[in-house]
Order: structure tokens, then sequence, then C-alpha cells
């Protein structure tokens, strides 16, 4: 259904353009009363650069250069691939934000807001949306919602985020129990596994009460891969079938959507729930929203509050990350392509193995052969000297995460700064 509400955020392209004239003009300011940088020796102001001569024309160009050299050789490449939560706010995004229109969204006013909210709620073929400040936070609300007598029980992977890196705060703020069932190489669970951990009504004596199962999609710890629209109806039948809620913490859903040629909205149309993080591939600077019916986004709304969630003109965080859904979606494909040309070029070196057949999407796992005796914490440190950022996943392994700030030549310079740091690493140690 069609949002009817106005968009506040106004035309971004223009407000940008703006901004940059702004910026050019306050260059021009700058250099009007600043004059030259501290420690030179020429006099600072305006009036005092105009040359009296062609000497003193020659030494203010002089200086410039020598200047401009300087910052030349300060300037080191960075090539950060730690995460695609890096990324810096657009000239779009930052204009967008200084424009919004914006009110007090914990007394529900916020324009910018809720405008956003149904627009996403719309894309992602559910009733309604609320905007959370963190993707921890969206889940751990959706499974308290679902979830709401303590006690109760929820059905996850092993290796899932929720289970994993989310301080388990299903269990510590809300009294849940997590049952996990072993998540497979590609990120699903086998259904039967699912369904054998289901508590049957006649233990309620002694166990949980099963009342959700959770899926990740894209699944983090498993490469980034995908989980297929075919294999979450089966998953959400079964739900069905025990009256069970569905929930996906869909951080990434939109790189999956890209690499399945599958619309989003399909790929969550069996769940009862749905968070999605504005802040990862899609590149907004804060953010995610859970989706879901009216009635679970009112309950959500609620502990949102009591988790300190509430936030009062968010319309200025919503007006960026509408920015990246309507600029960046389409450059996820082009992440991809980039992820697989950086795990075809790890391939080549004698040190590391990787599977590149399992790089579905935008993050690239690959491990440190156990005879070239280095560590990955020595591998990532040797890496910060050629700029290069990346993150040991464990004492053999190391993760790389694609964005769209990432270009192909910061791929191929990555890949041959690798090769230089293991080099690098061997030498010191043939030393020893």
């Amino acid at each position: 259904m069609e949002s009817s509400r106005r968009n506040p955020i106004g035309d971004v392209a223009a407000a940008g353009s703006l901004r940059r004239v702004h910026l050019v003009l306050t260059g021009l300011l700058a250099l009007r009363f600043c004059g030259w940088a501290s420690g030179s020796a020429e006099p600072r102001g305006w009036i005092s650069t105009i040359p009296s001569g062609g000497c003193r024309r020659k030494k203010i160009d002089v200086t410039r250069k020598r200047k401009t050299k300087e910052v030349e050789e300060m300037v080191t490449r960075t090539v950060d691939l730690r995460s695609d939560t890096v990324t810096k706010p657009t000239e779009a995004m930052r204009a967008a934000m200084a424009s919004a229109d914006v009110d007090d969204d914990v007394l529900s006013r916020d324009p910018t807001a809720q405008w956003f909210e149904e627009e996403v709620a719309r894309i992602m073929g559910k009733e309604a949306a609320v905007f959370v400040p963190s993707g921890t936070m969206g889940n751990l609300i959706s499974v308290l919602v679902h979830c709401e007598v303590r006690g109760s029980e929820v059905i996850l992977g092993d290796n899932s985020h929720i289970h994993i890196y989310e301080n388990g705060g299903i269990s510590t703020i809300g009294g849940v129990h997590p049952r996990t069932v072993k998540n497979n190489p590609d990120g699903t669970m086998d259904i039967d596994r699912i369904e054998a951990a289901i508590r049957h009504p006649d233990g309620e004596l002694y166990y949980p009460t099963t009342r959700l199962i959770c899926l990740e999609n894209t699944h983090a710890n498993c490469g980034g891969r995908c989980i297929s629209a075919e294999y979450t109806d089966k998953v959400g039948e079964l739900a069905q079938k025990h009256g069970l809620k569905l929930h996906i913490d869909g951080a990434r859903i939109f790189n999956a959507s890209a690499a399945l040629g599958v619309p989003v909205h399909r790929l969550i149309q069996a769940a009862d729930s749905a968070s999605v993080c504005l802040s990862k591939g899609l590149g907004a600077p804060v953010g995610s929203v859970i989706v879901g019916t009216k009635d679970f986004i009112t309950k959500a709304r609620r502990l949102r509050k009591t988790l300190g969630g509430g936030m009062r003109q968010i319309g200025v965080l919503c007006a960026a990350a509408y920015v990246a859904l309507k600029d960046n979606v389409v450059k996820l494909e082009d992440d991809h392509r980039k992820a697989k040309i950086f795990a075809d070029g790890l391939k080549e070196i004698k040190q590391l193995s990787v599977d590149a057949s399992s790089v579905e999407t935008n993050m690239v796992f690959f491990n440190i052969n156990e005879s070239s005796m280095i560590s990955s914490m020595s591998l990532c440190e040797a890496l910060e000297k050629f700029g290069v950022l990346a993150m040991p996943a464990s004492s053999t392994s190391v993760r790389v995460v694609i964005h769209y700030q990432i270009s192909e030549s910061d791929v191929h310079y990555a890949l041959t700064s690798i090769k230089q740091a293991i080099q690098e690493i061997l030498a010191i140690g043939t030393t020893k």
C-alpha cells in the first residue's frame, strides 16, 4: 500500500549542492582571513600576502608547493575492511539530515520518522515498522514481544548473531531461554532438528515453553550466506503447525535480496517479524528498523522506551537512512562482485585458503594455513602498516567485509598488501 504521507526529507540532491557551495565559500573565507598555516614564515592575513613584486610571488609559490608536498606525504591510503558498519555518511546524507523536518518521536510527532517507518514497512511487506538505535536492540525487542512470559524458550542457530554477539540480552533482560540447533555451513538449520527442539506440552512441568524460532539472513558467521525464501517458508509452516512465531534477524537482508534476485518482502513473507540494519550494507550512519503487524509494533514501541531506545528528533537519523535506502541498495550487487574478486585473489596466496564458492554476498572469511606459523592477529597488525584494516575471526582466520566505499582498486591494493605483509612476517620469523 502506498504511503499517504508527504516525503518530509525534501530535495536531497539540491540540498547537497547547496552544502557543497557552502563548503567552498567557507574554504575561501578561511584562506581570506587565516593566510598561511601556523609556523610559516609568511605573514598572516589576506592583505599582507598580496605580493609587492616578482620575488615575493616566487617565495609564496615555493612555500605553497612545500606545504602541498608535506600534506601529500602525510596522507596514507586506508582500506577499511573491518565491517560494512564503518562507512562515512555521504554529502547527500548530511544534507538530508540538516534539512529534515523533525519533532519529538517519543510523542509520536516526528514527521520524517513516521514517513520513513511507513516506507520501510511498505518495502518489506509488513503492516508497520519502528526505528530503533541498533540491530541488537531490534532483535531483543522482537524476542521479548513474542516471548512475553518469562521462562519462554526461543529456538535459534548455535552460530547465530543473537546467540553469540548480543550479550545474552534475551536471557539477562527478558528471562528467555535459548535452545540452540546446529547451523549448517550455509546458515540454515535442519528442519527436523528444529522440530525435535520444540518442547512437548506434556513436559511443561520440567521444561521452558517454546514460543519462537529465529533465523538469520544473511548469516554472518557462516560467511554472509543467503537463506532462500523457500527454506524460510518451510520454517514458517513448521512454526504455524506448532503455534510458534518466526522472527528473522535480517541485518543484511537487502544483501540477500540482491544476491538471490528475490524482493526483500518475499524473503520475510513467512515471518511474523523481522529486523533490518540500516548501518551495515546500506551504509546509513545509525539505526535499524523492526517490521511486523500493527499490534506487534505497538508493543515493540513500548519496549523500545523501556530499554532506553526512545529518542526525540530521530527524523535527523531517518533522513540519512532514507538516502541510504534510496541510493545504496542498487550498489549491493557490485559489493558482492568485489567480494568475489577478493576471494579469487586470496586463492593465489599459498599461505592462505578460502572457499570462493561460499562467497555469496559482501563477506569473505579466509584461513591461514597452519604450516605458515602466522596468526590472524599478527597478520591484521602487519596490514595496519599498509593502511588495510581487517578483523581476526579466530586465531587462524580473518574476516573482511566489502562495502560501497571500497573500490575495486582498494580490493587489489588490499590483496597486494596481504602478500607483502605475509612476506614481512615470514622474514622476521626467519631472522629470529
